[in-house]
């Protein structure tokens, strides 16, 4: 209810404060508005929590040095806008600021005092007539920059004075200096002119040592073109004899090499001519080879051998010898099929099918690389896989179709063969090699294979 009592009856600062809120803020000057915020930012941690405005906590905090860079635009805000902000600061502010802030507050201004302190005081604790300091200080800072402003133009003034004087200084040096080069540059044109002259003379002269030398090389050049000419004629006359020669050397050339290949084709002529004959016998005659030799009929008809195995057992070794079956694959286009699971589960058993197939096409390809000779294995399509790796050069990898067997697969291929080429089949399959026998071919058993293989 303090807004109904008059004036006089009111609390002092109750007063101030709302006869504040009617009068309008003054203009200040930069120098009094940023001492103002400094003198608040120094005074606002002396307030207790309680008087001080909840805006003005987090700037309190700040660091003494930081507080009036970093919130003086809050605090300026806050003095403006809360007169008992402005009036509790100001309380402070007078009593730090000792004997002037009393005078200040009194409303009494020392003529030796600083206008801009004086102002900043007079703001915060609004004495009867401080617009009249903040205005006198405003003029006195205006006057202060102005006279700073004549000082500054009258030292540039001055400082371009001192510059005109020193530029005209070195100017005048400087005129010197060309007055002297010219008169240099001048004595040293009439010295090249002197040169020129003479560089003139020899000029001519050398033009006409050119001239005479030009003459001379004239002549010398036909001179030369002759002697080239000649040269080149010679020449001509060297690279047609050396075609001549070189042709008659092909001639001869080709002359031998028309007489051995003609010699060449006799020899083979004949030797074609032995072999078809030498193939013809065999089919005629149809002769195996020779397990045993002359000696050993005798030995066995005549003699009796220390430890000689029974004549079944010798047989059933033969079969299974490597070396027989070297000598049937050193026969000429022998060709060799293979039992592929009779093989690989007499050998290889304790392996995947898979790993077994591998390693007998392996070591089927070295074969056909030693000898030379058609290599055909043949496994029961049965199990047959998709995905096989290639097999080696020279080695024929088949699959029984759906319903036969390998068996039949390798009756087949020795059937298809013609009378009287080498065909050896390698099986321990008694039924398979009584049936290839009647054929023609020459039945080996599994072991024979096994054991040329781990000899390689």
């Amino acid at each position: 209810m303090s807004e109904l009592l008059p004036s006089g009856d009111r609390p002092e600062g109750e007063a101030a404060v709302q006869d504040a809120e009617f009068a309008p803020e003054p203009v200040l000057p930069e120098p009094v508005r940023l001492r103002i915020t400094a003198l608040a930012a120094a005074a606002l941690p002396g307030l207790p929590a309680d008087e001080m405005p909840p805006q003005m906590r987090k700037v309190a905090r700040f660091a003494p040095n930081r507080r009036a860079r970093l919130g003086g635009r809050e605090i300026a805000a806050q003095l403006a806008s809360d007169p008992l902000f402005r009036q509790r600061i100001s309380g402070r502010v007078a009593t730090e600021a000792g004997d002037l802030g009393a005078a200040v507050a009194s409303g009494m201004a020392p003529a030796a005092a600083d206008p801009v302190e004086v102002a900043a005081l007079a703001y915060l604790t609004r004495p009867e007539g401080w617009r009249e300091l903040v205005e006198g200080a405003g003029h006195a800072v205006q006057a202060e920059a102005d006279s700073a402003a004549i000082a500054a133009q009258v030292r540039d003034a001055e400082q371009r004075a001192a510059r005109a004087e020193h530029d005209r200084a070195v100017a005048k040096v400087e005129a010197d200096k060309l007055r002297d080069e010219l008169a240099r540059v001048r004595e040293e044109l009439g010295q090249l002119r002197e040169e020129s002259r003479a560089t003139s003379r020899a000029l001519r002269e050398s033009q006409a040592a050119q001239k005479r030398a030009s003459d001379l090389l004239a002549t010398e050049k036909g001179r030369a073109s002759r002697v080239a000419a000649d040269h080149d004629s010679e020449v001509r006359r060297l690279k047609t004899r050396l075609a001549e020669a070189e042709a008659l050397a092909a001639t001869g050339k080709q002359a031998a090499k028309d007489a051995r290949a003609a010699d060449d084709a006799r020899l083979w002529l004949l030797i074609e001519t032995i072999g078809q004959a030498a193939s013809g016998l065999r089919r005629e005659l149809a002769l195996n080879p020779a397990d045993r030799m002359p000696a050993d009929l005798v030995a066995d008809a005549s003699a009796d051998r220390p430890g000689s195995p029974e004549r079944s057992q010798a047989r059933a070794q033969d079969t299974d010898d490597p070396g027989r079956l070297d000598q049937l694959l050193a026969l000429p286009r022998a060709h060799l099929i293979v039992d592929g699971y009779n093989v690989t589960k007499r050998g290889f058993a304790e392996m995947s099918l898979e790993q077994q197939r591998k390693r007998l096409i392996t070591g089927l390809g070295g074969i056909a690389a030693q000898t030379g000779d058609e290599v055909t294995v043949v496994f029961d399509g049965a199990e047959r896989v998709h995905g096989l790796p290639p097999a080696p050069r020279g080695v024929r990898v088949l699959f029984s179709r759906k319903g036969d067997t390998a068996d039949e697969l390798i009756r087949q291929l020795v059937r298809a063969e013609p009378a009287g080429r080498p065909i050896v089949v390698i099986s321990s399959d008694r039924e398979v090699a009584d049936g290839v026998r009647r054929h023609g071919a020459y039945p080996m058993g599994a072991d024979s294979l096994l054991r040329r293989l781990s000899r390689s």
